[in-house]
């Protein structure tokens, strides 16, 4: 099934994604007006659609660009998967960042594999389960931070252009 998906998403996307980037800003600013019931009625189901249409498999660009904000529930599980010291795992692995976050210290991540497949996938990150934060609820809670993904993200673009047509 995965192999059906339509590769010409992700190229459309990278064909247009600086092209964009103020009307996107311009577009999150709408959105941000209404009431999150309103928005949600607006953008349900449009990750599902989407998500129809692009792999991730195809793309892996989160994967291979935005280095992932980590917990301390996070370093522990992969440490213990990866049958390391916490302290191993965070000295290997971790870095804090400008904004004093704990995320991966490179990118592309070390666990992205050549099929662009991860190898801690079960035990990846909260933020690489949650990403790219457009299902349901958490579309509304994200704003600002779409229009950023939407540069990183064929499926956040294409929702941002669906979007687009609704208003």
């Amino acid at each position: 099934m995965e192999e059906n998906k339509d590769k010409s998403s992700i190229e459309d996307w990278r064909n247009r994604r600086n092209k964009v980037k103020v009307h996107n800003k311009k577009l999150i600013k709408r959105l941000s007006k209404l009431n999150d019931k309103k928005l949600h009625v607006i953008s349900e189901g449009l990750h599902d659609r989407v998500f129809e249409k692009v792999n991730c498999l195809d793309c892996a660009n989160c994967c291979k660009s935005i280095p992932p904000i980590i917990n301390e529930t996070d370093t522990r599980r992969m440490a213990k998967h990866l049958g390391m010291k916490v302290t191993t795992f965070k000295d290997k692995f971790v870095k804090v960042d400008e904004d004093m976050d704990m995320v991966m210290n490179q990118s592309p991540c070390p666990f992205l594999q050549e099929d662009n497949k991860c190898l801690i996938y079960e035990y990846r990150p909260k933020a690489c389960r949650e990403y790219p934060h457009t299902e349901d609820f958490e579309f509304a809670k994200n704003l600002k931070l779409h229009a950023v993904n939407a540069h990183y993200c064929p499926a956040v673009f294409h929702i941002l252009e669906d979007l687009k047509t609704k208003l």
